[in-house]
């Protein structure tokens, strides 16, 4: 046991490729292309990248990343790709590049493993899953943890301090969940990128996000 937690804690040495422009630069080129290459390539790319659970039924297991990539429209790629800039530059200073895209791309990915379960569990398996969202609310866990203290303005104008932040997302994706209200959007997959982010830096860390974010 004490072998398999050191080689699961063991660093990546410490760089800074700016992972998160490269990142955004990629999500922001698949969605350019969805848009520029005609409707029936917009429909293979959607097809063969998005999450769906029927699909992967049958194999198509690489869509639990690819999904992070394909987004449903401008305001969907736009306000991920925003959230991204705004938290994952100052978390990627804080892990190193190495450490923040394998901590975006397994939060990401066991987001969207947990989805496929609860969707298969409950019959849903013509199901279009795609976006970022799962890996960004990580990263904003992340940045709540790194910087309990800092300060941010929702719509520019409520301040509210960042562990403040994070519970405030995960009451509203519980709220919509519980009430049937969430639409399209999948906030079970939100929370699982929350959960899965914990539960990374207690394993990986060896922190307890809750001291961090309380601070006690």
């Amino acid at each position: 046991m004490l072998l398999i937690m050191n080689i699961i804690r063991r660093p990546f040495r410490y760089c800074d490729y700016n992972i998160v422009y490269w990142l955004i630069g990629i999500n922001l080129l698949i969605f350019a292309l969805t848009q520029l290459l005609g409707p029936d390539i917009r429909y293979r790319m959607t097809l063969y990248l998005s999450m769906i659970p029927a699909a992967v039924v049958q194999g198509w297991v690489w869509t639990f990343v690819t999904y992070m990539f394909m987004h449903a429209d401008f305001g969907h790629v736009f306000f991920n790709m925003f959230g991204l800039f705004i938290f994952g530059i100052q978390v990627e200073k804080q892990m190193g590049s190495k450490e923040f895209l394998c901590y975006y791309l397994v939060t990401g990915a066991l987001a969207g493993v947990f989805s496929f379960i609860m969707y298969y569990l409950t019959g849903n398996l013509i199901v279009f899953l795609v976006g970022a969202s799962g890996a960004l609310y990580a990263v904003q866990l992340a940045y709540a943890i790194f910087f309990p203290n800092a300060v941010l303005y929702i719509w520019g104008i409520l301040p509210l301090r960042a562990p403040v932040m994070v519970l405030a997302f995960t009451v509203l994706s519980l709220f919509f969940i519980i009430s049937g209200r969430g639409g399209n959007v999948a906030h079970l997959t939100h929370l699982a990128g929350f959960g899965f982010g914990w539960a990374y830096f207690m394993l990986r860390y060896g922190i307890n996000p809750w001291r961090r974010l309380t601070g006690r």
